[in-house]
């Protein structure tokens, strides 16, 4: 009877540790879980409200960068006559902050990229088409590389700024655009990838009749365009260390 006893607790002790050593195996095995990590999107401009929850935006399928719980997008608004470029910041799907007041003029802006180091680096990059009354980038670009989008009107431009990631309050900004070579006027130019190295931004992008020096004034081209333009920024966009396209000096 006692060793009936003693092999019932053996046999209850075996089992148990059994169990355990099958949980255990169990959660080893689990793969941790996937947290998101997305650096750099350029894309097309899309369209959205500060009242969108992040999955109605996220469908949109425009450019968003993303660490672990929190995400940032960019797109426009559509008001009658123009667009308004637009930024929103969630965490766990909550907004953050959302701003529609970068440029309120009546020039087309939209966003369309975005770089974020996961940290205190984040840049968005938006459209101009001309300069109008009003509030617009010109403000967050005084003694920056190129402080307005320059004389004539019509040619798409880049406008890059240097965003907070907090609150979504712009620090300072800089146009980026071509320079025609004939009469200075401004030309056209689309920016399709950023990358960041701890201390300069580069911006890569497509580059109509002509390109801009560091100083500048237009490149010497040949070929027809647009031209691969690559421009390395300081981070604080106030200079362009170097810049390069291919068939122009």
């Amino acid at each position: 009877m006692i060793y009936s006893r003693k092999l019932q607790k053996f046999f209850a002790g075996f089992s148990l540790s059994i169990l355990l050593i099958a949980d255990l195996v169990i959660i080893q095995k689990a793969p941790p879980a996937f947290a998101e990590t997305v650096n750099s999107s350029i894309g097309s401009g899309v369209t959205f409200s500060c009242n969108d929850s992040e999955a109605t935006i996220k469908a949109k399928n425009g450019s968003r960068v993303v660490n672990g719980a929190t995400s940032f997008y960019i797109g426009y608004q559509q008001f009658s006559n123009n667009k308004n470029p637009i930024t929103i910041r969630f965490n766990n799907g909550i907004k953050t902050w959302c701003h529609t007041d970068y440029e309120t003029t009546n020039d087309d802006g939209t966003g369309y990229g975005l770089y974020w180091d996961g940290g205190n680096v984040l840049y968005g990059v938006y459209s101009s088409t001309g300069s109008q009354s009003g509030n617009d980038f010109r403000r967050f670009a005084s003694g920056r590389w190129l402080s307005s989008y320059g004389s004539g009107g019509g040619p798409k431009v880049a406008v890059i700024a240097r965003i907070n990631p907090d609150n979504g309050d712009v620090s300072y900004a800089t146009f980026l655009s071509a320079k025609k070579a004939d009469n200075g006027q401004t030309n056209s130019l689309v920016v399709n990838n950023l990358s960041w190295d701890g201390t300069n931004l580069t911006v890569q992008a497509k580059s109509w009749w002509t390109p801009r020096r560091t100083d500048t004034n237009s490149m010497i081209c040949s070929g027809s365009s647009p031209y691969q333009y690559t421009a390395i920024f300081t981070g604080d966009l106030t200079r362009v260390n170097s810049a390069s396209a291919n068939t122009c000096s």
